[in-house]
Parts: structure tokens; C-alpha cells; sequence
């Protein structure tokens, strides 16, 4: 169907909600228009993410009404006792969450499945705590995570409390695809699935639950000193970060206050997302101020943490995803007894720091690789189960850390207590986290890392993220850098090619539309289309045992690829 007949069907419904037709009606140009229907909103293996606004490419009702109703034809196919077991549902402060989550249970409702839905705003983790607390049959997550504030986002997380792994994941997107319009799907009143007893209010019997799982994470007798800034950035975490490091027996902690209280703006902050430096501007002047050891900033749905450290400058550092990702595993490697690291199993995904396999090498460790995407991680939590294999730790260089597998998600509540129990042991040590961290760098190496990304919005963006892999798998790099290449990795067709033998190898792993380059000195590139925003990203890695030559090298990547990316866009 050609967009302009998928808006007429809009524009004539005559049952349309009133606040998107006068937003319907305000779309003047005929851009406009075709972006919001020229294609229905992916529903990919994480869900779907969109700008908010009327059409079938826009996050709405009528969009997530269609995703709750492929759910539902998926879970009476292949999820026992779907029923009675139900679906928990949580969301973020983002402009119509609240509302998209009780969407969710008028439309489960009217398949006679119970929904659990939070009273008020929580963060991802404990979506995913509460469906294997609740023994639920699939959860739902209403979030953008930390994308700008006209978008909001739908995910869906398995009876396990993970994100849909790929074949979950394809079941459902072919029963979303298979429902016949977003406009007509049948749904009950908040009333008729309150009244019964369809949709049930849970919030603080759970978070106590939680509570309880994350006290058997810390050391509470130890002597906590540590002067702590924390900013939920406008989103979920307040509540439960404050609440688990106090448990913990952190006293000394610092709000933000400027950025304390939910916003679905985010006004204090450019973009709402601890990977960014920006986001901690408010925080490192109060930091300044109460001379604190650590900063630490969740993102709005409080999945990834971000931590600044002081510098020795009268300053903070911002440690990236990789660096605090490292300081944590060997913290928690250094602490573990021996019959925890029996059968242990350190997990991360392909774009993460090898100075992660380094660290858990020393302590005996072993690795497993994933692909980028945490239900990856939550998978292989789940296969562990079997296996008699002990997760450890799991992290991917995006801010995201999981110690605990009580959650099946990255967890930034987790993190926070674990950061700042780190960051305090240290201190008992008489370092930094900067220091700490050179320390492992003269141990293991400095192994560097980076990841730039390209925002190309719109069917023509998406075309030229298209025309950007395209080319560089038709002409490979053979050199990057002035490094020779010594392996391709082309996980869209699940194959390692070698360049000095010839020879290809299959990758162990789901195809994904994924290139990665390996060079010489333990060095890497790797381009991967973003799944939920329309950009595409670069990832950088490289290793040696000076801390010139690492930047030189990195400095050296980015330049030659960059270069090249500018003469394919143009």
C-alpha cells in the first residue's frame, strides 16, 4: 500500500483519537506526512523506538496496540499458562508512558490475559526482576532509554526476564506483522480490566524483593566513607539508587537536585545519556563543591551508568563504559572466593574492551563473546543454567553492567552500588579510580577504545547507512591505520575471513549486519547500524604497552575511516 493510502485510512477513521488527529491535521508538508507513513515502525529483536506523533512509522496507541496484540497471538501459541501468569509492565517518564503501558493491559485484557503494571515509574532492571518474581509469562518495558525527548519506545522481555533473543524475537515480529490494522485492534477500558481484576497495581512488595537480592551483592560491615554525587537525570533511579547504596551503608551521598525529578524534557541536559560528558556538567560543579571521590548518573530508564572520577586536576574524569567496565571486573574477580570463580564465566559483547579477557584471564577466568545487545548476555545467563557455568560479570562498552543475575537486563542500580563500592575500596587504598585504573593499564596493557557514530535520519538516512556497509563490504579495508588486516568478520553471513591463508571460518554467532575488522597489534575496527536509532556506529580497540602509541594508533584509526566515510555519503 503507498503511504498516501495508508493516510487516507488515518484521515477517515472516523474513531481516531482526538489528540492525534489534531496533530494529523498540523502535518503540512508532504515530507512530513511520508515520513510518518511510508513504513510501519520496526518492531526489531528489542522491541520498536520511534518519534511520538500519528502514523504508522510514529510511536502511538494505535502503533503499540498492534505490538500488544502480536504479543498476545505469540503467547497463547507458545508460552504455558500465558493467562494466569500474565505480563508485567513498567515504564519510564517519557511523554505518554504512562499511558502506552495501560494501553498494554486494555488490550491483553481483551485477550483475557492478567497484567501487572507499576503504580507509578521504575527502571528497566527491575521490569525484568519483576517478571521472573512474579513468574510472569512475558514482560513489557515502555522506554526510549536515552534517546531525545520526542520518542518513546516499546520492549518486550521473555518469561526468563530477558530481552527476546532472535528466534523469540522473530515469532513475535511475525505475529505483530501479521495483525491487519493498528486501527481496529480490540481493547477494553481501564475500567472494565480494573474492575475484573485483569489489570493488578504492583510496586512496593516488589521493590522490597529486589532490595533483598541487591544487599547479597555488598560487604555492609565494611567502613563506608565515600562521598558520593548522584544524578538520576531526570529519570527512574532516584528512588531505588538512594534506597541500595543506604542499605549498603553509604551515608555521604549528594543529590543533584536540579535533575532529581522526573521530566520527560530532560531540560538540564542536551541528551539525557551518561555517555555523554555533558550530562554531567551539574554534577561535577557539585562534586567540586563537596569534594566528592565519585559521581555516578543513570540514564531515564536507569539501565546504564555512567561515573566521573576526580582527575588530581580539581576536576572529574568521565570514565568511559570500557574503563569502569574493567575497574569492575577486577573488583569483583579480586573478591571473589575461589569457589565462585570455579566454572566462572566473565561475558561481553564483541565491541567491548579485550582488556576485559585480559583481566579475567589473570584471575582464571573465561570469556564469552556475544553480539552487541544485552539479551545476548541474559541468554547466555540462561544457558548457564544448564551448563553448571557461573556468570561473573557482564558488560558492553554502551554503559551497560550486570552483576547480579537476579535481573536478566543491564542494571544501573546494580552498577551504582557496585561502582561505589569499588571507588571506596580504593580510597581504603589510597588511590583514585584514574589511579587504580593506570595501575591495570602497567599490569595488563593500555588498551584503548573508542566509538563515534553517524545520525542519518529519515528514508534517506537509512538508505545512506545502507550504501555505507554495501560499499565497504565490496571493498574491504586492507590496511587501517598503516596496520595490516589480518581477519574480516562479516556477521551479516556469520563468516571469518583470513587474510593471510585464505581460509573462512563460521562465526558461532546469530547473523547481524555487523563488520569487524581485526589488525595487527590487537587492534580492531567495527561498523554496526544502529538497531533503534537511526545512526550508524564505528567502534575503535587497540592495545600496546604505552599510553603514546595507543592514542597515536586510535588517533590513526578514526582518521583513515572517517575519511573514508566521508567520500561514500558525498
Amino acid at each position: 500500500m503507498a503511504w498516501q493510502d495508508t493516510y487516507k485510512k488515518w484521515k477517515e477513521f472516523s474513531l481516531l483519537d482526538s489528540n492525534l488527529r489534531q496533530q494529523l491535521d498540523e502535518l503540512s508538508s508532504e515530507k512530513e506526512l511520508e515520513d510518518a507513513f511510508y513504513k510501519e515502525l520496526t518492531f526489531g529483536t528489542g522491541g520498536m523506538r520511534g518519534m511520538l506523533g500519528p502514523g504508522t512509522n510514529r510511536m502511538n496507541i494505535y502503533t503499540v496496540r498492534k505490538a500488544v496484540e502480536g504479543l498476545a497471538n505469540y503467547l497463547k501459541e507458545n508460552v504455558s499458562n500465558y493467562d494466569t501468569r500474565g505480563v508485567a509492565v513498567a515504564y519510564d517518564p517519557r511523554y505518554m508512558s504512562q499511558q502506552f503501558a495501560i494501553e498494554t493491559a486494555k488490550v491483553l485484557g481483551a485477550h483475557g490475559i492478567q497484567t501487572y503494571v507499576y503504580e507509578s515509574l521504575r527502571p528497566t532492571p527491575v521490569l525484568s526482576f519483576a517478571v521472573r518474581y512474579l513468574h510472569a509469562a512475558a514482560g513489557v518495558m515502555i522506554t526510549a532509554s536515552h534517546n531525545p525527548p520526542e520518542y518513546n519506545g516499546f520492549k518486550v522481555y521473555n518469561e526468563d526476564g530477558g530481552q527476546l533473543p532472535p528466534q523469540e524475537a522473530s515469532a513475535v515480529i511475525e505475529k505483530v506483522q501479521a495483525v491487519e490494522s493498528e486501527l481496529t485492534v480490540p481493547v477494553k477500558t481501564q475500567e472494565e480490566v480494573e474492575q475484573s481484576g485483569l489489570l493488578t497495581w504492583i510496586g512496593e512488595k516488589v521493590d522490597q524483593a529486589y532490595l533483598n537480592q541487591l544487599s547479597t551483592l555488598t560487604n555492609t560491615e565494611a567502613d563506608k566513607n565515600l562521598n558520593i554525587v548522584f544524578t538520576p537525570l531526570h529519570g527512574t533511579a532516584y528512588d531505588l539508587v538512594l534506597r541500595t547504596l543506604k542499605q549498603a551503608g553509604f551515608g555521604n551521598i549528594h543529590v543533584v537536585e536540579e535533575q532529581a525529578n522526573p521530566d520527560p524534557e530532560f531540560s538540564t541536559v542536551a541528551s539525557p545519556n551518561p555517555e555523554e560528558h555533558q550530562a554531567f556538567t551539574i554534577a561535577i560543579e557539585q562534586g567540586k563543591q563537596v569534594d566528592a571521590d565519585i559521581l555516578i548518573g543513570t540514564d531515564p530508564d536507569a539501565d546504564r551508568l555512567g561515573v566521573a572520577v576526580k582527575d588530581g586536576k580539581g576536576s572529574y574524569q568521565v570514565l568511559t563504559g570500557n574503563q569502569l567496565g574493567t575497574l569492575m571486573l577486577d573488583f569483583i574477580l579480586s573478591q571473589a572466593n575461589e569457589q565462585d570463580k570455579t566454572h566462572g564465566q566473565l561475558v561481553k559483547t564483541i565491541v567491548t574492551s579485550e582488556m576485559g579477557r585480559t583481566v579475567a584471564s589473570h584471575y582464571g577466568i573465561n570469556t564469552i563473546d556475544t553480539l552487541t545487545g544485552f539479551k545476548y548476555i541474559g541468554e547466555k545467563i540462561k544457558q548457564f543454567e544448564t551448563t553448571g557455568d557461573k556468570f561473573l560479570f557482564g558488560y558492553e562498552e554502551s554503559y551497560g553492567y550486570l552483576i547480579g543475575d537476579f535481573v536478566r537486563d543491564k542494571d544501573a542500580v546494580q552498577a551504582a552500588l557496585i561502582a561505589s563500592e569499588l571507588a571506596n575500596h580504593w580510597k581504603q587504598n589510597g588511590k583514585t579510580l584514574l589511579q587504580a585504573l593506570e595501575t591495570l593499564y602497567q599490569q595488563h596493557g593500555y588498551y584503548f577504545e573508542d566509538m563515534t557514530s553517524l545520525t542519518l535520519k529519515g528514508k534517506d538516512g537509512a538508505q545512506q547507512i545502507a550504501a555505507i556497509m554495501e560499499d565497504i563490504r565490496k571493498q574491504p579495508f586492507s590496511k587501517i591505520g598503516g596496520l595490516q588486516v589480518k581477519a574480516i568478520e562479516d556477521y551479516h553471513i556469520g563468516e571469518r575471513s583470513i587474510i593471510q591463508s585464505g581460509e573462512t571460518e563460521k562465526i558461532e554467532l546469530p547473523q547481524e549486519n555487523v563488520l569487524k575488522f581485526i589488525i595487527e597489534k590487537d587492534s580492531w575496527v567495527c561498523l554496526r547500524p544502529s538497531g533503534t536509532e537511526p545512526k550508524i556506529k564505528f567502534y575503535y580497540g587497540v592495545s600496546s604497552s604505552s599510553r603514546q602509541e595507543s592514542e597515536t594508533l586510535l588517533t590513526q584509526l578514526k582518521t583513515e575511516l572517517q575519511q573514508r566515510i566521508d567520500t561514500i555519503i558525498k
